[in-house]
């Protein structure tokens, strides 16, 4: 992606940009399925934000997958508040990029979910995702504590097993409540979906990860 720096070294709460109170302009819609990018979402609905590389391409994996109810880009787990995409590119944030998925519980498991993030990307490269490099393009799973973050750190464990036998070093993806979600610029919502030649980082270990069963019925 462009404004590509190679800082790998997280900045302090002291040596991060100040931002601004203001919340940057971003789509109402989105642009695949028209539904409302921001809350309130249906009753039932879930929600997890993912991190795995360029959010370009990530985006995609997760709006392809029946049950998701709506996705959308934005910057998580840093310190400056409404960051805009350059200066979260250029280090001084402490944001990953990330993808905040809405999704239909009795449609798809939670469980699925982390399998197509566990294969979308390879993580296992700490800050970076192939040929991006930098602070941004860290792994990541950022939800509440509770019993969904207790699955994602045994899908953890799963997946780092079945990389290990194949001889992978240690996941470096980092599982957190990872702060406020700060919704990207417009022009990054669903940005494959208006540009489907545009740049697509994304390659993964082609090692199955053994969790998730599907699809689930609809109840």
């Amino acid at each position: 992606m462009f404004w590509l720096k190679k800082s790998i070294d997280l900045p302090t709460a002291a040596e991060a940009l100040p931002g601004r109170a203001e919340a940057l302009p971003t789509a109402a819609t989105h642009f695949i399925n028209g539904a409302p990018l921001k809350a309130p979402y249906p009753a039932g609905a879930e929600s997890v934000v993912f991190a795995l590389g360029c959010f370009w391409g990530a985006e995609r994996k997760f709006w392809q997958v029946p049950g998701v109810i709506v996705t959308a880009v934005g910057y998580l787990a840093g310190h400056t508040p409404n960051a805009t995409y350059e200066e979260v590119c250029s280090g001084r944030t402490g944001h990953t990029e990330g993808v905040l998925v809405v999704y239909d519980p009795a449609k798809v498991s939670f469980a699925e979910l982390l399998r197509v993030f566990w294969e979308s990307h390879d993580p296992t490269q700490g800050m970076r995702q192939g040929n991006d490099v930098g602070t941004q393009y860290r792994s990541g799973i950022y939800l509440p504590e509770g019993a969904r973050q207790d699955e994602a750190c045994a899908s953890k464990v799963a997946y780092e097993a079945a990389l290990k036998a194949k001889g992978f070093g240690p996941i470096t993806t980092e599982i957190s409540e990872g702060g406020p979600f700060y919704f990207a610029e417009a022009y990054h919502q669903q940005y494959l979906g208006k540009n489907p030649a545009g740049y697509c980082g994304l390659g993964g270990t082609g090692v199955a990860c053994p969790i998730g069963v599907g699809v689930k019925a609809a109840e």
